[in-house]
């Protein structure tokens, strides 16, 4: 588990502090738990479940990472007592000043951990550790519109680069000034729907179109959807009478056609109305391919938004809905200035942002969705 402490942006915040007796129950809960993680593990037929095996095996690597989190806030704890009761009986100035100042600093770094292990003992989010699927679309503002969506796309490419993900465009379509009717794109590696997931919704700009001769400021929007994508283990069921499948010729910028087959593949799930499709590869058989994998991991998300809906109630939960028709962030070029409207967070270099540097606004809002998880945990709501 990933926890967001970890990404450099670090928070003070005040915690109703949890002492060793609080907490020792629920780690000696947690390493029985662990004990039958073991077990099952070690099971001669634990890999007859190939998915319940990969779950169990990523608990066992939380827990066990929980652990040592709790040994070093409880040595850190022990430290503190020894030099307390060392300064009670130290006369010297000189060396009191040197244990008082390494009491403080002893605190200051409990509380640091004291936030990570109480982070680390909220249950993950089960999407957090897949790969995802994203799709970028122009919303209202016409051709600046797609123009946007086609710089969104490649920050979010550059941003790929700088994490070292694999990034693979699974279908595209542009328009004829450059810009982007849509894109369709899987991204994997470490991390990857837990730092993405926060991305799907309205996007809005604010700036000089390239197309504007009078230098008016104009403000359009693009929409991100993030998916946490489907995987073989998945019980996604997909029938095949639900399947409404369909060919068309593939087309480049304007309309033209691209090849002479109708090598683009559309699916329509009847029983959810989604509709997928695919025409960036030229095998129909592959297109058709890459329009099921998309079609999987929209039942999927449908699946834990469901589950999710039932559930969450708290603003924490909300600002990861995903809703496509909610504003969640504006670009001001003019002002210099990107600002997520879910916690009212800002940064000021869209330069470096737009070259990739998202976790400018990421980090930041993590860290202020991590006090919430924090206030909710102390108040009982996770545990």
């Amino acid at each position: 588990m990933c926890i967001h402490l970890c990404t450099g942006y670090y928070f003070l915040y005040t915690l109703h502090a949890m002492n060793r007796d609080e907490l020792a129950p629920r780690i000696d809960a947690l390493r029985s738990r662990f004990s039958e993680i073991e077990s099952s593990l070690a099971a001669p037929d634990a890999y007859s479940n190939p998915k319940e095996y990969q779950r169990l095996s990523r608990e066992r690597v939380r827990l066990s990472s929980l652990f040592t989190l709790y040994e070093q806030w409880t040595g850190l704890l022990d430290a503190i007592d020894s030099n307390k009761t060392l300064l009670l009986h130290e006369d010297d100035a000189e060396f009191r000043s040197v244990i008082e100042q390494e009491i403080l600093q002893e605190e200051a770094d409990s509380i640091q951990k004291e936030q990570e292990l109480l982070l680390a003992m909220i249950p993950a989010d089960p999407g957090d550790e897949r790969d995802a699927i994203m799709e970028i679309r122009p919303g209202v503002g016409g051709e600046e519109a797609a123009l946007f969506a086609s710089s969104l796309f490649r920050a979010y490419t550059k941003y790929a680069e700088l994490r070292n993900w694999k990034l693979e465009v699974l279908d595209q379509s542009e328009t004829e000034l450059g810009g982007l009717r849509e894109v369709v794109l899987s991204l994997s590696g470490p991390d990857v729907f837990s730092r993405l997931k926060y991305e799907s919704g309205v996007h809005r700009v604010q700036r000089v179109p390239t197309t504007e001769a009078s230098g008016r400021i104009h403000t359009s929007t693009v929409t991100v959807s993030v998916l946490p994508e489907a995987s073989e283990t998945d019980d996604v069921p997909i029938r095949q009478e639900d399947l409404e499948i369909s060919t068309f010729r593939s087309s480049g910028p304007g309309g033209q056609n691209v090849n002479r087959t109708d090598s683009a593949v559309r699916i329509r799930h009847i029983p959810s109305g989604i509709v997928t499709a695919s025409q960036q590869e030229r095998s129909q058989i592959r297109n058709r391919e890459i329009a099921l994998r998309i079609l999987k991991s929209k039942l999927l998300e449908q699946i834990r938004r469901e589950e999710a809906e039932r559930h969450a109630a708290s603003k924490r939960a909300q600002i990861g809905a995903g809703d496509r028709s909610e504003r969640i962030r504006t670009y001001n070029f003019p002002q210099n200035r990107v600002t997520d409207h879910r916690f009212g967070v800002s940064a000021h270099n869209l330069p470096a942002l737009m070259e990739g540097d998202f976790d400018l606004i990421l980090n930041p809002l993590f860290a202020e969705d991590d006090k919430l998880k924090l206030e909710e945990f102390l108040e009982g709501k996770n545990l």
